[in-house]
């Protein structure tokens, strides 16, 4: 065997099988860790948190090898298309019982390589399909994928220079990934020199052309070398993509998406597409088309698991692609047509479809009241529109937030914080299983039903009020002003005010009943005087009676009403303000309700359960005086004009 020298690295259990838990997927995809499910069909990694699964069916396995590494074992799998999937971190004893599994269930026998610690950088190439090891005595120091090298060059007299692919989604979530490696050939390299039927090299020189040529051309022979520079299949040009946001050029490869704009460019590994999304936009001309990776692309610190495409809906394109009649007949003439033409994110998607093989994900059967897919809201005060479809509610178009129905731990319908029983808007609050919460807020209320019937169809858990399962007993959070519903918004500001819960203090935060409310107005009211400019002049008695319009009396709350239910957030806000002034001496007064939700959203669910039991026994309180409550009469007007009954 002939030695070569690596000059330098650059940087940038169910019943028919086993589970594990924690084992890391490494290669092109970074290193992530999911859980792995080894069965008598195949195998089967699911990344954990969600996103991108790996499944293996046995008949595709060419080759098992295990490999002590440290501190656990690693599993690699190479599979009929050339790819080789790395698991790591078993145990001692999952090797002994999954090597008998592969065996006696499987038909498949395990095979061992140990690994090089001895730091030599001095050994021998092995070129077994398109996997390159790289063997210091009988060991293994390292292998990689031919099928990630892009480029080749000869450097010198004696080196070969590998460039792998660098792709915006290749180990998004690693610091570091590999950009190059440089071979060294020894000039008494033998292996290396080619046919042996060819006559000896006259001079040592010729013998160094030759055998580090002939290296190079055994790399090329097995590895994706050109992808990085091949021709588009098809080019959309000035397409506008709302996250990352800017103007691109899309070009579709054979192996990769390329978004090239005027300050950036990406490259996006078919590999790491997860699904596609196309979601039309009612009433407007535009279609989003949502590219779906898994790992996301990055930008400086920020990560970008969505590209956000917006296509005019009405644009028609005819594109012929640019492909090889041989690759095309042999591989995807059953996936793609030779032309099309048709509107342009239909095109768009059909081709991105027949190269990547991804899923394409459309409306389902939830309609809006203007007969289109979405509603109108608005998350993090940013405006868009919310999809709710049959697996999902994907909101649009930023920040892009894609929330699986699987995730859900409960949904509930909140009266619009900007106003009362008449507002022309309400909120949705999704909580997730984790605890983490979405709030969708300024849907318009005749969305309400069609909403309700759609999330109740799914079978999602509704939140009501009383314990409500109707949508009679839902929609009373936008009707009713005295109901057990303890809206958040007020009760932070309530917080941010002392925390008095007394119903003088409430009366300070119900808004006036003429006040329609707006998508984009919180406030609850209007101080503008009559000439639309902000006045902050305090009204005398009876100065309303000047303006223009006169300002309608507020509603008196009567003393002898039931006290509204205090939520668990209020009870321990009771029970920990005081220990904040105390921990935070000299805290401003708007900063202890700030400092006491940050204590809060830390604590457990079993650390909030007793502040939750409390919050269930005070809302059976009030649901009980309640129903013996009988509000007194309105009051009648003088007719005189006054303010005064």
């Amino acid at each position: 065997m002939a030695e070569i020298v690596l000059q330098y690295l650059e940087f940038g259990t169910m019943t028919d099988g086993h589970v594990f838990n924690n084992i890391s997927l490494g290669g092109r995809w970074g290193t992530n860790p999911g859980q792995l499910k080894v069965h008598s069909g195949g195998i089967l990694w699911k990344k954990q948190g969600g996103g991108k699964a790996v499944e293996v069916d046995k008949s595709d396995i060419l080759g098992l090898t295990w490999m002590k590494i440290p501190r656990t074992n690693r599993l690699a799998v190479e599979i009929k298309d050339g790819l080789n999937y790395r698991f790591t971190g078993f145990r001692d004893q999952d090797v002994i019982s999954l090597t008998n599994f592969f065996q006696n269930s499987c038909g498949l026998t395990t095979g061992e390589k140990q690994l090089s610690v001895s730091g030599k950088n001095w050994g021998e190439v092995d070129l077994k399909g398109n996997m390159l090891s790289f063997n210091v005595g009988s060991k293994q120091a390292f292998e990689v994928s031919l099928a990630d090298v892009s480029q080749t060059q000869l450097q010198g007299k004696n080196d070969v220079i590998l460039e792998f692919h660098v792709d915006d989604t290749t180990g998004a979530n690693e610091k570091d990934s590999l950009m190059e490696i440089s071979f060294h050939i020894p000039n008494n390299n033998t292996q290396f020199v080619g046919d042996e039927n060819r006559p000896p090299a006259q001079h040592r020189s010729s013998l160094r052309l030759v055998s580090h040529q002939v290296f190079r051309e055994k790399i090329i022979s097995m590895a994706d070398v050109g992808a990085g520079g091949e021709e588009a299949v098809v080019t959309f040009e000035g397409i506008a993509i709302l996250t990352p946001r800017g103007r691109y050029n899309v070009e579709l490869h054979l192996s990769f998406l390329r978004l090239q704009g005027q300050a950036n460019d990406f490259k996006i590994q078919f590999g790491s597409v997860v699904r596609v999304f196309v979601l039309p936009k009612s009433n407007q001309p535009h279609t989003f088309v949502v590219v779906t990776l898994d790992p996301p692309i990055r930008k400086g610190q920020t990560m970008y698991p969505h590209i956000v495409l917006q296509f005019e809906t009405d644009y028609v394109v005819e594109s012929t692609l640019t492909m090889n009649e041989d690759l095309f007949a042999t591989k995807y003439k059953d996936k793609l047509e030779p032309s099309y033409k048709g509107l342009i994110h239909e095109v768009f998607t059909m081709v991105l479809r027949g190269l990547s093989g991804t899923k394409l994900t459309r409306p389902g059967k939830f309609r809006s009241c203007q007969d289109g897919y979405a509603v109108k809201s608005s998350l993090k005060a940013e405006d868009g529109v919310l999809y709710p479809l049959e697996k999902s509610f994907f909101f649009l178009p930023k920040p892009p937030t894609l929330i699986l129905y699987d995730e859900i731990d409960y949904v509930e319908f909140e009266r619009h914080a900007a106003g009362g029983s008449n507002m022309h808007y309400f909120d949705l609050l999704i909580r997730l299983k984790t605890e983490q919460e979405h709030l969708f807020r300024n849907i318009q209320r005749n969305e309400y039903h069609n909403l309700f019937d759609f999330i109740n169809s799914k079978g999602l858990k509704i939140m009501n009020l009383g314990g409500a399962k109707t949508t009679d007993g839902v929609a009373a959070v936008l009707q009713d002003e005295d109901d057990d519903n303890v809206d958040p918004h007020l009760e932070r500001i309530k917080n941010e005010a002392g925390g008095d819960d007394s119903d003088e203090e409430d009366e300070d935060f119900v808004a006036d009943k003429d006040d329609g409310g707006s998508p984009t107005d919180d406030s609850g009211g209007d101080d503008s005087d009559a000439s639309g400019t902000s006045s902050s002049k305090k009204r005398t008695k009876g100065s309303e009676d000047d303006g223009p319009k006169k300002r309608k009396q507020k509603k008196k709350k009567d003393p002898n009403a039931p006290k509204r239910a205090m939520s668990g957030f209020m009870f321990f806000s009771q029970t920990e303000r005081e220990n904040v002034k105390k921990d935070n001496p000299g805290i401003a007064f708007q900063e202890i309700g700030r400092v006491l939700g940050e204590r809060w959203n830390k604590l457990s669910a079993g650390e909030k359960e007793p502040y939750e039991a409390k919050a269930q026994a005070d809302k059976k309180r009030y649901r009980d005086e309640l129903s013996g409550y009988k509000p007194p009469p309105p009051p009648t007007n003088s007719g005189n004009g006054s303010d005064t009954a």
